[in-house]
């Protein structure tokens, strides 16, 4: 299978009806396990050799705990920005939200660790110093996340809540968003993505 970043990915309108109306969207067959493993190993090789955290797992705050992360790889890999630049990633981008075209915010590589702590529940717009709500994160995992993995989950339709938008990640994230998603009646949808499948899951930064 060749490696592929720009062709283009049909989309329905009954999947550009559900992203609008749930704020997120769980794709399948986005991008080939061919692809992902060959941009996959630069993206790996960089987010070790750039990552800055070293004190151990229970000398961390909740956030530090959650993940390794390294920003903006595109600017110390050619290759890494070929892939962030796709155009297949960017189409898909811009018809869901509806508009002509998008443009790069940041890359951000998050790796997860053995034994490191959950993702709290958070809104990413505390981190989005954007006045627009016309953007999107394209969720990439580069191997498969089954469910007893802890896989990426939303708040169907949190997207309009306001509640939780001043928090970063933390204890105060986790507690105030679920009692607040749970009194709005919103369903938490998760679930594992697939290494055969290659789901890749876009949600609305709001």
């Amino acid at each position: 299978m060749s490696i592929d970043v720009d062709s283009h990915y049909p989309l329905t309108a009954d999947q550009v009806a559900s992203f609008r109306e749930n704020g997120f969207i769980k794709l399948r067959d986005v991008l080939s396990r061919t692809t992902l493993e060959y941009y996959g190993r630069e993206i790996t090789r960089l987010t070790i050799a750039l990552n800055t955290q070293d004190r151990p797992l229970e000398e961390r705050s909740t956030y530090d705990k959650a993940f390794l992360q390294v920003m903006n790889l595109w600017e110390r890999s050619p290759l890494v920005g070929r892939f962030v630049m796709g155009q297949r990633l960017a189409r898909i981008a811009a018809e869901l939200l509806e508009v002509k075209g998008v443009r790069l915010y940041h890359d951000q590589s998050l790796y997860k660790e053995p034994g490191g702590g959950i993702t709290p529940a958070h809104a990413d717009q505390y981190y989005w110093p954007l006045a627009s709500d016309r953007t999107v994160t394209a969720w990439i995992p580069l191997q498969a996340v089954p469910p007893e993995m802890g896989p990426l989950g939303f708040f169907a339709r949190s997207q309009s809540v306001e509640l939780g938008r001043e928090l970063g990640i933390s204890d105060e994230s986790e507690a105030a968003i679920s009692v607040n998603m749970a009194r709005h009646g919103l369903e938490y949808v998760d679930g594992g993505f697939d290494q055969v499948a290659f789901d890749l899951l876009f949600d609305i930064n709001r």
